[in-house]
């Protein structure tokens, strides 16, 4: 991972949104057209109604055109590691693969590196529709 990804995923944890819990989340994704996209947790007073940084990265990322996830980093402000919610890790495989990198980090930078399929190895796989 270079560094770029890591920093974009602070600097959008410093943009979270998030009065209720005070545990600000940023992610950054990187996409198959080499982009960056960010996201941050945004709260809401009706807490399942917020979103994750995760998801927020995704739909920045899809919104700008871009359909696949190849690297994503993830940092929390009071975690050294911070590894995206079940929730999350179904939208992310979505748009990833089992060997899409994800990357944890803390103030400091990558603490560990998993893979997709580590994460979640029993995905609903949306070719099971098809």
């Amino acid at each position: 991972m270079s560094h770029d990804l890591f920093e974009a995923a602070r600097a959008a944890m410093a943009k979270s949104y998030a009065p209720y819990s005070k545990f600000p989340v940023g992610a950054a994704i990187r996409a198959d057209d080499g982009k960056i996209h960010v996201g941050a947790n945004i709260e809401n007073i009706s807490f399942p109604q917020g979103w994750c940084a995760e998801p927020s990265a995704i739909s920045a990322m899809i919104m700008a055109g871009g359909r696949r996830i190849e690297e994503i980093a993830v940092i929390a402000e009071k975690l050294p590691l911070c590894t995206p919610c079940g929730g999350c890790r179904q939208k992310i495989a979505e748009f990833a693969s089992a060997e899409t990198r994800i990357y944890l980090c803390d103030d400091l930078g990558v603490q560990k590196t998993v893979t997709m399929g580590e994460l979640l190895p029993y995905a609903f796989e949306t070719d099971l529709l098809r």
